[in-house]
């Protein structure tokens, strides 16, 4: 193997962990609605993929750029994932299943944390659900904190995508959402016009 066939080989393996790297993080990025981000990764994603899909497939006569191209998947993935668990984007909601519900509950309230309790009954007794909203980076904090408390304690984890829990304040009289499809005074207008 000469110099430029070692050179190319392992920039397409870099070329091929960029792009997909983007890729797992864009489509992270999609499921949770951020679509600027997602445009722009995808945007660099693409560039780089064409670069390396062009070299290999203008290069058949070296089955070693084939294998530069699956490495370089391979490792994108890999590498995509850790990044996408480091950078920890958007929201989860834990449900917390326990029999020592208001004490895990103060604890939770002391931390900062905003909880919702609901109460619970299984074929081994009552117990406690607690709702907790929190940004994902916080998600094993919670869990270590809430297993010192019950070490029994079950965790069920959801990501997702919309929520306004922890942006609500008091409730506020005679305000109402408005819809994007039908805005509130429009249709105020329109009852009008019919009686």
């Amino acid at each position: 193997m000469n110099i430029t066939i070692f050179i190319t080989f392992w920039l397409i393996v870099l070329a091929r962990i960029t792009d997909v790297s983007l890729d797992t993080i864009r489509t992270v990025s999609v499921i949770q609605g951020r679509r600027a981000f997602a445009a722009v990764l995808g945007f660099f994603e693409a560039v780089v993929y064409i670069c390396a899909v062009a070299k290999v497939l203008l290069n058949m006569n070296q089955p070693v750029y084939a294998v530069a191209y699956g490495l370089g998947f391979a490792a994108g993935t890999y590498l995509g994932m850790v990044i996408e668990q480091h950078l920890a984007f958007g929201k989860q909601l834990v449900f917390l299943l326990t029999p020592k519900g208001p004490e895990l509950a103060e604890v939770l309230r002391a931390g900062d944390y905003r909880v919702a309790e609901v109460k619970g009954h299984t074929r081994d007794g009552d117990l406690t659900i607690l709702c907790v909203e929190i940004p994902r980076r916080e998600a094993q904090n919670l869990v270590r904190l809430a297993s010192v408390v019950d070490d029994r304690c079950v965790f069920i984890v959801h990501d997702i995508r919309l929520a306004d829990f922890a942006e609500r304040g008091t409730p506020k009289t005679n305000q109402r959402k408005r819809s994007r499809l039908f805005p509130l005074e429009g249709l105020a207008s329109f009852k009008r016009g019919i009686s």
